[in-house]
């Protein structure tokens, strides 16, 4: 029985061949049964049409075999070609100088050539292909061959590579035993695969270092001549503080031997002696050198003056890279010497600054105190001032409206008063610009408490009397250093007040020793001054009666004496009961033991009755009505008076009349004071050495210290007449002597 399966495992060839055995079987079993039954044609046809089917199924076979044999042969030119490409691929990493290696994305290697790892002979020999990377990694750290840097380990140094493999490219030196050196790059493809390369670098690497090394020989020459020009002493020292390198100047700045200085020295060697803090003193000492180098880590330098004999050093110590550092030695003596003398300057010149800006600031406030001051003088005075002004005018006019039925002599007497009051109002307000402005000069002396007490007892007496007061001095051997016109003043004004406030009792003034200092006290049993008003006392137009007339003051009296007071540099007390009366107390030093006292305040104020009548006085004033003023009043005292507006008026009259005038007069505008002097001086060399006064309201000290130079006597404005008759007087009774 013919096997009719076929095998598809089977070849094609053998196939057919199988095919052709079963068509002819059926050929015959169909012609064999020709000449049976109508069956056997039926099985004919189903022959002829399997037939058909194997002829189709056959065709396709053979097509199925083309394509075959096709594919097989592209196939083969496909695998001849892919052989080509990898020979030729590895032809060319072959040719490659540097070691090539290329390792999948899994970390496998896959490919490489002859030169890779080839200098790493224990290594190359254990390289497959399919080796992993961290077992690439291993046989290198455990080689045989590498060269670790100190203080590292192949396990370290294994983790550090492959801590470096994570990096998009690596590139890196591996040292070799034997100086040699390899250098690694790694780079990532786009499969993810890693490509490694390893170039040989020890040649380059020596001929760097050959070069290097010239190069570090020629720098070392050079730093050696530079160190040698510079002006400062230098040592350089290594990490462990071995000297290196120096120039001469170090020996010349510190004065020690050239000898210490060689290759090697320790530092300790080098300044040896000089650690205790000798030679080097007074501003620092090498032990803080040392105490710098020892401290570890050296991370900032030090720096620091030091006294070498007569030199100063500025020494200073910078560390460096490799753990030594660099000592150097500045001389810095001209610089200190200078900054030491700028800086004492530039003190002085502070001190002098701060003293003149004390002094400006004091000048400011002063002018300040002076401006404040002036305006509350306008606003005070004007009312002040103008009352009593006022009532002599009202006196003046009723006595013209009426004379016959008034008593003329006793509005005279009235306005006489008012104008007074005006006079002792302003006699204060001057006396108060002087003080503010400090234009009154002091002549400090030894004054006698004893002469000047019983002069103001003589002058405030009949005062008190008339008020029904007892006024007492208690007599005092007390001599003082003061200025005798400014303290006379100062106890004026403190008796006036004690009078004028004190209706009923006494008035007290003496004087104690105490320790220094000599305490003048005037007390008074007035109605006393309250404890919240004694701070005001003292300031201008500060009265505590306030329903007192201008003709009773204007409260200038304690401002004066605080401010005399302050210029005499004398202590002011105040204590008050009220109700039972105040106290004054001025303090002032004791003159020295023995001295005798000069006091210029002592005044004869026993005027001599001099008859004035038949003298003749020239008058000058170039304001009309003073003028006439002044004339009516020294008519009155029986004199004979010529009037002239100016000088050149005055040289003309006594020209034209021919008489030589008992006394003269000249009244000068504020700021003619100089040129009025001038007048007197030609009318004397006119008329010879004739008495002269200058009236004038410009009080300064120049002004009345010409007078003085020339024998005339100062009146100052506003004019006193008991002032011009006791100088009229005295002048012309001691012409009469002489004559």
């Amino acid at each position: 029985m013919i096997e009719m399966s076929l095998d598809p495992e089977a070849p094609l060839q053998q196939r057919y061949e199988k095919l052709l055995k079963i068509t002819s079987a059926l050929m015959a079993r169909v012609e064999q049964s020709t000449t049976g039954s109508g069956a056997a044609y039926a099985q004919f046809e189903r022959s002829a049409r399997l037939e058909k089917e194997v002829r189709a199924r056959t065709s396709d076979l053979n097509k199925a075999l083309d394509l075959l044999n096709d594919s097989n042969a592209r196939l083969a030119q496909a695998t001849e070609t892919a052989r080509r490409a990898q020979s030729d691929l590895n032809n060319a990493i072959e040719t490659v100088k540097e070691g090539f290696g290329l390792f999948d994305s899994d970390d496998r290697l896959v490919m490489y050539n002859s030169r890779f790892c080839a200098t790493i002979a224990d290594v190359k020999t254990r390289l497959v292909k399919g080796l992993s990377f961290d077992g690439y990694v291993d046989l290198i750290a455990a080689s045989a061959h590498l060269a670790l840097p100190p203080g590292e380990t192949p396990a370290t140094w294994a983790a550090n590579r492959r801590a470096r493999h994570k990096d998009e490219h690596v590139n890196f030196s591996v040292r070799l035993m034997g100086e040699r050196w390899i250098q690694v790059s790694e780079h990532r493809t786009s499969a993810g695969g890693t490509v490694i390369l390893q170039t040989d670098v020890s040649d380059i690497i020596r001929i760097e270092r050959r070069e290097r090394e010239r190069l570090l020989d020629d720098q070392a020459r050079i730093i050696h001549a530079t160190l040698e020009h510079i002006s400062q002493g230098v040592c350089i020292f290594d990490a462990k503080a071995r000297l290196v390198g120096w120039n001469t100047h170090v020996s010349e700045l510190l004065a020690v031997p050239i000898t210490r200085l060689w290759l090697g020295a320790p530092f300790a060697a080098v300044f040896a002696g000089m650690l205790d803090g000798a030679p080097i003193s007074r501003g620092g000492s090498l032990m803080r050198l040392q105490a710098w180098m020892a401290h570890e880590p050296r991370g900032t330098g030090t720096q620091f003056d030091a006294r070498c004999g007569p030199l100063t050093l500025s020494v200073s110590a910078q560390p460096m890279p490799d753990q030594g550092f660099v000592v150097s030695f500045t001389d810095v003596t001209a610089e200190r010497e200078a900054v030491r003398v700028t800086t004492e300057a530039n003190e002085t010149l502070e001190r002098r600054v701060a003293e003149r800006t004390a002094e400006l600031s004091e000048a400011v406030a002063a002018a300040e105190r002076a401006n404040a001051t002036k305006s509350r003088f306008v606003a005070a005075a004007s009312h002040d001032l103008l009352q009593p002004l006022s009532a002599a005018k009202l006196y003046l006019s009723a006595l013209e409206a009426d004379p016959a039925s008034i008593n003329v002599r006793d509005v005279a007497r009235k306005a006489q008063g008012a104008l007074g009051s005006v006079e002792a109002i302003l006699d204060a307000l001057l006396e108060m610009s002087r003080l503010e402005s400090g234009a009154t000069t002091l002549e400090i002396g030894n004054v006698s408490l004893a002469s000047l007490m019983s002069q103001l007892a003589d002058e405030f007496g009949p005062l008190a009397a008339r008020k029904g007061l007892d006024l007492r001095v208690v007599p005092s051997s007390g001599v003082i250093r003061t200025d005798a016109k400014t303290f006379r003043r100062v106890l004026q004004n403190l008796i006036a007040n004690a009078v004028k406030y004190t209706t009923s009792g006494r008035v007290l003034i003496g004087a104690r020793r105490c320790g220094p200092l000599w305490r003048v006290e005037v007390h008074d049993t007035g109605p006393g001054i309250p404890a919240s008003q004694r701070q005001n006392v003292f300031k201008e137009f500060r009265r505590l009666n306030a329903s007192a007339s201008a003709s009773e003051g204007m409260g200038l009296g304690l401002a004066i004496v605080e401010r005399a007071c302050n210029l005499l540099r004398h202590r002011l007390d105040l204590e008050s009961v009220e109700g039972r009366g105040t106290c004054f107390a001025v303090s002032a030093y004791a003159a020295a033991p023995g001295v005798q006292p000069v006091d210029k305040a002592r005044r004869d104020d026993a005027d001599e009755e001099s008859d004035l009548s038949g003298r003749v006085a020239l008058l000058i004033d170039p304001q009309a009505a003073t003028r006439e003023a002044l004339t009516a009043l020294m008519e009155c005292w029986g004199l004979t008076t010529l009037e002239a507006a100016s000088g050149e008026d005055a040289e003309a009259l006594l020209e034209e009349i021919g008489i030589v005038p008992d006394a003269v007069l000249v009244a000068a505008r504020h700021a003619e004071a100089h040129s009025a002097i001038h007048v007197i001086r030609r009318l004397r060399a006119l008329a010879g050495p004739v008495p002269a006064c200058l009236i004038t309201s410009d009080r300064s000290r120049p002004n009345q210290d010409a007078c003085a130079a020339e024998s005339i006597v100062f009146i100052p404005k506003p004019i006193d007449p008991e002032a011009i008759l006791t100088a009229l007087r005295a002048d012309m009774v001691e012409k009469l002597e002489v004559a």
